[in-house]
């Protein structure tokens, strides 16, 4: 029997309004908590610890660690919401093997909702969750992994065939663009020239926002007012764009041809006869990947070459790896880039029940999670913590848990392949042609920008012909 199926297009409401007033954190009150169940911590406004971790997260979030020990909890904004962190590996390995329909990543990553929409992988939980992992997985196989290869080189060699020659720059800037450039060729498929250039800004304007327009959200009478206003109008255009490109892809004759991810998309679930995904559902997985997979690689990136600016020693080993192709070498550098520099601060799970974690207990109805800045900074698991040495990720010593830009556990980012990919063939390219050296004066700190933590000062970096 053949299988029936509604119309992709209209199956789910794609208007913007929807999506923002559905996705508003205003509503997300959740369950009455217990509070004398929860670990300790400062007893401050909401506003205030919500405030703190938003903008001083590098600071005080460790300030936390010392004051309290491995486990302490914030209450955020909305309605005060506890948030309970750990620094503590068996924590974390309870945290990320724990029962998906007992620890809701989606609910912990809510925040995101407006901007990503509610079919997005980061959103949904439990047989929502699956549904969209099992769908996009096929995206990201190692077959068509080679493609998206091809084309990351590509674009990268183009971006620094551009570069001068002993003119500083902020590499965060070139990275940024270098990446936004891959997911929209390589993830959207977008090879209009206007259409590029209409996305552009759209694109930087929505991961450029600043916490407080994301915390926004949770009060829905701001949206008439100042950077809330000019975020809705980013997002209809936003829309616009995107549901013209995926009407226009479903009819396209050349779909067999075409290898990017949004194509790829359009076919998934055809072979076991399941719905295709909405225009709606590739709307919100589209956007999940531009976010996650662009400005989180960019800032790696920079990271490393700033990194690799300031110990030319370093920088002679990842050149002689890019010289002959040894991609584990500079994997290594990516991954160190990351550990040092933590992009996104936590990995945060709902409890829907009553659990213990590491011994622990903890109420229906908390959030809890691993401190990724934490985890990554604990001598016990990473010798010399503050300095940069890739080769500590070729050595076998790394253990698992302690080192999780990606998440872990069945809710790992789906596009970590994708991410240490681009990065190892940018830095092949970059380092093929050129010695890196860091502006003297202009030593970097993180800085919070929307979710992430990015270079403060852009990473500086002034490059000169091998």
């Amino acid at each position: 029997m053949t299988a029936t199926h509604t119309d992709p297009a209209t199956r789910h409401d794609t208007s913007t309004d929807h999506r923002l007033t559905r996705m508003s954190l205003a509503g997300s009150h959740g369950p009455d908590v217990d509070y004398t169940e929860l670990p300790p911590g400062y007893r401050w406004p909401a506003l205030a610890q919500t405030f703190a971790l938003m903008r001083l997260r590098h600071t005080f979030v460790p300030h936390l660690r010392g004051r309290f020990g491995d486990r302490f909890t914030m209450r955020l904004v909305p309605h005060g919401r506890p948030l309970v962190l750990f620094d503590d590996v068996a924590a974390t390995k309870d945290l990320f093997a724990g029962d998906p329909r007992v620890f809701h990543a989606g609910k912990g990553n809510a925040i995101l909702g407006p901007i990503m929409g509610e079919h997005s992988l980061l959103l949904v939980d439990g047989a929502q969750h699956k549904r969209a992992r099992k769908l996009l997985m096929p995206a990201f196989r190692p077959a068509v992994m080679t493609d998206y290869r091809a084309m990351v080189t590509d674009i990268a060699r183009a971006e620094v065939a551009g570069w001068e020659p002993g003119q500083e720059f902020r590499s965060l800037e070139r990275m940024n663009a270098l990446t936004l450039e891959v997911i929209l060729r390589v993830v959207f498929g977008v090879t209009d020239e206007s259409r590029l250039e209409r996305l552009r800004p759209l694109v930087l304007a929505t991961v450029d926002v600043k916490p407080v327009v994301l915390l926004g959200w949770a009060y829905p009478f701001l949206m008439r007012f100042g950077p809330w206003k000019a975020i809705v109008e980013v997002q209809r255009q936003l829309d616009e764009l995107i549901y013209a490109e995926i009407r226009e892809r479903r009819q396209a004759t050349d779909l067999a041809e075409r290898t990017d991810v949004l194509t790829q998309l359009l076919h998934v679930g055809e072979a076991e006869g399941e719905e295709p995904l909405s225009d709606a559902e590739l709307r919100d997985q589209l956007v999940t990947l531009l976010l996650a997979g662009h400005e989180t690689t960019a800032a790696g990136l920079s990271w490393a070459l700033y990194e690799l600016g300031r110990h030319p020693e370093l920088l002679r080993k990842a050149q002689a790896a890019a010289d002959t192709g040894d991609e584990d070498y500079l994997e290594a550098v990516m991954k160190e880039a990351l550990r040092l520099h933590p992009i996104i601060p936590m990995v945060v799970r709902q409890l829907q029940d009553d659990v213990e974690i590491d011994g622990t207990r903890l109420p229906k109805g908390a959030s809890a999670g691993p401190s990724i800045i934490l985890s990554h900074q604990d001598p016990e698991h990473f010798p010399e913590p503050d300095r940069f040495r890739p080769e500590r990720f070729l050595e076998d010593k790394v253990q698992p848990n302690t080192w999780i830009p990606f998440g872990g556990g069945v809710r790992r980012c789906i596009g970590a392949g994708f991410s240490l990919m681009e990065g190892v063939a940018v830095l092949q390219e970059v380092l093929a042609a050129y010695d890196v050296e860091v502006v003297p004066g202009h030593d970097d700190h993180p800085k919070v920008r929307n979710i992430t933590s990015v270079p403060a000062l852009g990473a500086r970096i002034v490059v000169t012909a091998r």
